[in-house]
């Protein structure tokens, strides 16, 4: 199968419409060809006028390892062109940047999740070049995590850089799609268009990440599919006291890590309330030590997510309900435990930073709320759920 990148470099015909043409590269590391070129490299040897560069969230580079830690333009030592940070000074392209270029190649690798930025950087980039008379065309790549749908939809007045828009945290679609619903939902007038994949079976094997490509990190903590794959939950410790794993070597792949916590009582005070929300999945206690971040130096009891192998059912694993899960694990054994951490969350300094996450309040709630039972919560997202899957129908191309 073929990405966005490798059909647009194989065939005449998808590049002649960017001849003459000044063009922009929205990238960062994992926007590579299916031969480990990075885009940059192989678009500029491929005739390509590429007159500037962008870098989301970590940078083209992807060297910054944490939220808010921004990235500085700079000029590319290689071509002499400038690179823009979409994560820096600004978060929206300016329109000195846009006028670098009449063509924007958006290739980012996102992991399906509302709340990971590229998304939004996807977003504000339509909203720049809408019209203006510039083009926008996503090289697409797979949705890792797959077309299951998950998660309570964004509120309106919610909307945040981990926000782009109303929908939910597990949205199940390409960010060629995405711009397709952006365009539509925001009444965008942009030249938009997606140079499709070849061949992505998002029910095929790997259940959306194909099993003929390597993974590589989009961003520092993205290691892993495993990681994309829970991703659509684990975030949500972002905005807890609890670690995610940060400073150890498998972030955000954890239901979370604490001293003071304990893993085994939390596990079984999880199938004890809601044993529907843990299938599709192993999950195993550990133990880690964090060399930076929360809880750095101290060792930590944890649960870590196998969403991968054998125990790997696509269908019946629901990371937000599973993370939704432990969190009210462990509200119900410590009902005291300060869970939910106050500070500040991607540029959002008036709102707690797991209800920026969630788009609203209603997660923090349900976990707070002693007399709340699952199929309270299964009955806020069920039906937010169901009218993403029909609003999202027409815009699926694979």
């Amino acid at each position: 199968m073929k990405f966005g990148i490798d059909r647009l470099l194989a065939d005449p015909a998808l590049r002649k419409p960017l001849e003459g043409k000044r063009v922009a590269l929205v990238a960062h590391p994992a926007s590579v060809t299916e031969g480990l070129v990075h885009s940059l490299d192989a678009l500029i040897a491929g005739g390509i006028n590429i007159t500037s560069a962008f870098g989301p969230q970590h940078g083209l580079k992807g060297d910054k390892q944490d939220n808010m830690v921004e990235t500085a333009d700079e000029l590319d030592p290689t071509y002499g062109i400038p690179v823009f940070s979409l994560y820096g000074e600004v978060r929206r392209p300016t329109a000195a940047m846009m006028d670098t270029a009449e063509v924007f190649l958006f290739d980012l690798q996102d992991l399906g999740c509302r709340i990971y930025t590229f998304v939004t950087t996807l977003l504000y980039l339509l909203e720049a070049a809408s019209g203006t008379g510039k083009a926008v065309w996503v090289l697409d790549r797979p949705n890792p995590a797959g077309r299951p749908v998950e998660g309570t939809t964004l509120l309106p007045g919610w909307e945040s850089f981990v926000g782009a828009g109303p929908m939910p945290m597990r949205h199940g679609m390409t960010l060629g799609e995405m711009g397709a619903w952006f365009v539509e939902h925001f009444k965008l007038d942009v030249d938009y268009r997606v140079i499709t994949m070849e061949g992505w079976e998002p029910e095929g094997p790997g259940f959306g990440w194909p099993q003929s490509r390597i993974w590589i990190n989009p961003s520092p903590n993205a290691a892993s599919l495993n990681m994309a794959r829970a991703y659509a939950g684990t975030v949500m410790i972002e905005g807890a006291t609890l670690s995610e794993g940060r400073g150890t070597t498998r972030p955000l792949e954890v239901l979370f890590g604490a001293p003071d916590v304990d893993a085994k009582a939390v596990l079984a005070e999880m199938r004890s309330f809601a044993p529907q929300w843990m299938q599709g999945c192993a999950i195993r206690e550990c133990w880690f030590e964090p060399t930076f971040h929360k809880h750095a130096k101290s060792l930590c009891s944890a649960l870590m997510i196998h969403a991968e192998g054998a125990f790997y059912d696509h269908h019946a694993f629901r990371p937000w309900r599973l993370q939704a899960l432990a969190f009210k694990a462990i509200r119900r054994l410590y009902p005291d435990y300060p869970i939910w951490r106050d500070f500040p969350y991607e540029y959002v300094f008036d709102k707690l930073a797991i209800d920026v996450i969630n788009g609203g309040t209603a997660l923090r709630e349900w976990v707070d709320d002693a007399a709340s039972t699952a199929d309270d919560l299964d009955a806020l997202a069920g039906a937010d759920e169901r009218a993403w899957i029909e609003e999202w129908a027409r815009f699926l191309l694979y």
